[in-house]
């Protein structure tokens, strides 16, 4: 079941994904209803965020466990470019605008020091997500950052993290545990994490500390990070996104533009 918050949100379907068409902006605006809503005991549970984008979208027909947790989020957003463009090709969309995570992460930021809201960081390494609170708050005087914990934890332990999480009072839930790991954590523990909002946000962390780099302006809005990412970051990228690009023009054909055409023989 949605959360109230969510009643009134459209999403639409690209690459067979369910995605909702918003702005930044409207991120923001929604994530402020839903900590007033929890402020106010009116939040039945933790509202589950997710992104999709051309990793993503290859995964969810690859892996059913992934795709059924997809299902289940109450907002999927456009974290990739490729996802903006191809919502203009099945009649639904389009989607405003890619709504990249590690942009967001930095707006949910500077509003969070200005309203007094908590941040938990939940992933990647001890290192990586010390740094990344560090850097945040030295980033954002006021940010207050309630918890966190790094992402080297079996199953077992998620209750143990949940009690954390729901005792540090946060606001917001960085999960960032990479695909498909964190869209299954949150989907298990949405009713125990006490938070607002769970937003999966895979190597975010890193963006925020420096370690991986993020490209000119220019090759973001041309939708050529992918491109920067394969040459500047780890080495098991390239190998992804040779395995990841080829599925993914067949997905959105298949589904966005042959679809359509036999849905509609008037396209």
């Amino acid at each position: 079941m949605k959360s109230d918050a969510y009643s009134c949100v459209d999403h639409i379907r690209v690459g067979g994904v369910s995605t909702a068409p918003l702005t930044s902006v409207d991120l923001l605006s929604l994530m402020e209803i839903d900590i007033g809503k929890r402020a106010s005991g009116t939040l039945a549970r933790t509202v589950s965020v997710f992104d999709t984008n051309g990793q993503g979208l290859s995964l969810y027909h690859l892996n059913p466990t992934y795709a059924a947790a997809m299902e289940q989020a109450d907002i999927v957003h456009a974290d990739g470019q490729f996802i903006v463009w191809a919502s203009r090709l099945n009649g639904q969309g389009p989607i405003p605008e890619r709504t990249a995570t590690t942009d967001f992460i930095h707006d949910a930021a500077k509003l969070a020091a200005q309203k007094g809201y908590g941040f938990y960081l939940l992933g990647s390494s001890e290192d990586i997500n010390a740094r990344c609170a560090a850097t945040l708050m030295e980033e954002y005087p006021n940010l207050r950052i309630v918890g966190r914990r790094n992402g080297y934890f079996d199953r077992e332990d998620e209750a143990e993290i949940c009690v954390d999480i729901a005792a540090s009072g946060a606001d917001i839930v960085w999960v960032g545990l990479g695909k498909p790991k964190e869209q299954e954590f949150v989907i298990r523990n949405r009713e125990a994490l006490g938070a607002a909002w769970a937003v999966t946000c895979g190597g975010c962390f890193h963006f925020v500390v420096g370690d991986y780099s993020r490209a000119p302006v220019w090759m973001q809005k041309a939708g050529l990070e992918w491109v920067h990412r394969m040459v500047t970051g780890p080495r098991y990228l390239l190998r992804r996104y040779l395995t990841t690009i080829p599925h993914v023009i067949w997905i959105v054909l298949r589904h966005d533009i042959f679809g359509r055409k036999k849905e509609d023989p008037h396209v």
